[in-house]
């Protein structure tokens, strides 16, 4: 069984992520989205929001599988049995980074691959920070991210702006 892990902080999920979650779960057998705690990252939604909200967007495909980790990752795709760490790469920017974490994992978990995809264009620009900025400052967020998250994400902004 082919199974793909596709780890990330989702704080928040954007259409970005959704759009490779789909085209991934066409790919393999399964493919376990992997929601990091990231402590370091100080995420703005609790790790079991963002957990909710991916389960919630992706509750369609039939073989994804939601999981939140606290773990290193390399340990967890050991963990879970899966052969692949599924990457997203949005801009060649974005290429040195992975690169430099697919060795890192290569050397830590050696039978497992990365593979890299890069999101449908009209999801090329969008990054969670982004996203988390524009609702800060009361902007329209609707084109990038799930109505759920969306929602959240003002409930989030509402309640920490008084």
């Amino acid at each position: 069984m082919n199974i793909v892990v596709y780890p990330g902080t989702f704080d928040p999920i954007t259409n970005g992520h959704a759009d490779l979650i789909e085209r991934a779960a066409r790919m393999f057998d399964k493919i376990i989205v992997a929601v990091a705690e990231s402590p370091k990252k100080r995420p703005t939604l609790a790790l079991d929001t963002r957990v909710a909200l991916v389960t919630e967007i992706t509750a369609h495909l039939d073989n994804v599988e939601i999981v939140g980790f606290r773990n290193l990752l390399a340990d967890f795709v050991t963990e879970v049995n899966a052969n692949v760490i599924l990457r997203g790469l949005r801009a060649v920017s974005d290429f040195e980074y992975e690169f430099q974490l697919a060795n890192m994992n290569r050397v830590l978990a050696p039978n497992v691959e990365s593979m890299f995809l890069t999101p449908d264009e009209k999801n090329s620009y969008i990054s969670s920070t982004l996203v988390r900025e524009i609702a800060a400052l009361g902007g329209d967020i609707s084109k990038f991210v799930h109505p759920t998250v969306e929602q959240i994400l003002q409930e989030h902004v509402s309640k920490n702006a008084n």
